[in-house]
C-alpha cells in the first residue's frame, strides 16, 4: 500500500513537471520569436524609425521601404473578411442548430467543416481562375457604376474592374474564416438550455428576437472567441491572399485597386532578397505583424473579460 502511495505521488510530482515544463516552453518560444524578429528587424527600424510605419515607397534597388501599404491591406482585407464572414457563419450556426431538419444537419455540418480542409493554396488558384474572372465580369462593373458616383462611399468601388484586388482577397477570407467561426458558433449555441428556448418561445418570441436576445447574450463570450480564432486567421493568412490580391505596394482607397499585405509581401519578397536592409525590412514587417495580431489576442482577452459572468457581476 505504501508502494502504491508513493509511486502515485512520483507519477503526481511528474504530471505536474510535465504540464508546467509545457507552459514555460510555449512562453520561452513565443519570446524567442518576438526576440529573433526584434533583432533581425532592427538594423531596418534604426535606419527608417518610426517612418517606417508611415511611409509608402518600397523600393528595392534603392533600399527604400515602407510598411504602409503592407499594413493597410492586412487591415482592410481582415475587415472585409470580417464584415462578410462573421455575419454569414453566425447565420449557418443558428440555422443548422434551430432550423434546419435534423436528417439534414450532419450533412450540412459535415461540409462546413469541409471548407476548414481545403489547403490555402487551393483557395487562391480558385479565386484567381474562377472568382477573379466573376467579379471582373459582373460584380465589379456593377459596384462601380452603382455605388462608384456615391458621396463617401463611392470612393470605395471607383477604378478599373481587374478581378484581383483588395475585396476579391477579403472575399477570399471570409470563405476561408467561415468554417472555423461558424463551428465554434454551432457548438457555443448547441450548449443553451433548451429551457431558455422554451421559456422564450412560451412569452411570444420570434425565433428572431430568441437568437437577438436569449442565445447571443447566454453565448457571448463562445461567439467573440470564435471571432477572434477567424480574425487571427485572416490576419495570417499567406498563399490565398497572394494569389487575388495584386501584390501592389500602394495605398488606395478603392477596393478594388490592388494591393498587398504583409504576409503576402513576404512570400512574394523573401527568398529574392538581397542586401541587409532588404532583409532587415522584411522581418521588421514580420515583427509588426506579430505585434498586430498579439495585441488582438489582448483585446480579445480584455472583451472576453468582460463579457464573463464575473465581470459582469
Amino acid at each position: 500500500m505504501l508502494w502504491g502511495v508513493q509511486r502515485s505521488a512520483v507519477w503526481e510530482q511528474g504530471f505536474r513537471g510535465a504540464t508546467q515544463a509545457s507552459a514555460v516552453l510555449v512562453v520561452a518560444a513565443l519570446v524567442g520569436v518576438f526576440a529573433l524578429l526584434m533583432a533581425d528587424g532592427l538594423p531596418a527600424l534604426q535606419r527608417f524609425g518610426w517612418g517606417f510605419l508611415l511611409a509608402t515607397e518600397w523600393n528595392p534597388v534603392t533600399e527604400t521601404f515602407g510598411a504602409l501599404p503592407a499594413i493597410y491591406g492586412t487591415l482592410v482585407t481582415s475587415a472585409i473578411a470580417m464584415l462578410l464572414g462573421v455575419p454569414a457563419a453566425f447565420g449557418i450556426a443558428f440555422f443548422i442548430n434551430e432550423l434546419c431538419p435534423h436528417g439534414l444537419r450532419p450533412t450540412l455540418t459535415v461540409g462546413i467543416e469541409l471548407l476548414a480542409a481545403i489547403p490555402s493554396i487551393i483557395y487562391g488558384m480558385w479565386g484567381l481562375f474562377v472568382l477573379s474572372p466573376f467579379l471582373a465580369a459582373h460584380v465589379q462593373p456593377t459596384l462601380t457604376g452603382l455605388l462608384g458616383p456615391l458621396p463617401g462611399v463611392g470612393a470605395l468601388f471607383q477604378g478599373a474592374p481587374f478581378g484581383i484586388g483588395m475585396l476579391t482577397a477579403g472575399l477570399i477570407l471570409a470563405v476561408m474564416i467561415l468554417p472555423y467561426v461558424a463551428a465554434v458558433a454551432r457548438h457555443v449555441i448547441g450548449d443553451v438550455p433548451p429551457l431558455l428556448r422554451e421559456a422564450a418561445f412560451a412569452v411570444g418570441a420570434t425565433r428572431w428576437e430568441v437568437f437577438r436576445h436569449v442565445l447571443v447574450p447566454y453565448t457571448s463570450r463562445g461567439l467573440l472567441g470564435g471571432v477572434m480564432l477567424g480574425l487571427g486567421r485572416a490576419l495570417g493568412e499567406t498563399m490565398a491572399v497572394t494569389f487575388v490580391i495584386g501584390n501592389a505596394h500602394q495605398v488606395s482607397a478603392s477596393l478594388l485597386a490592388p494591393g498587398t499585405t504583409i504576409s503576402a509581401t513576404l512570400a512574394n519578397e523573401f527568398t529574392e532578397a538581397v542586401g541587409d536592409i532588404y532583409l532587415s525590412s522584411l522581418l521588421a514587417l514580420g515583427l509588426i505583424l506579430f505585434v498586430i495580431t498579439f495585441a488582438v489576442l489582448a483585446v480579445a482577452r480584455l472583451l472576453l473579460g468582460r463579457a464573463s459572468p464575473d465581470a459582469a457581476s
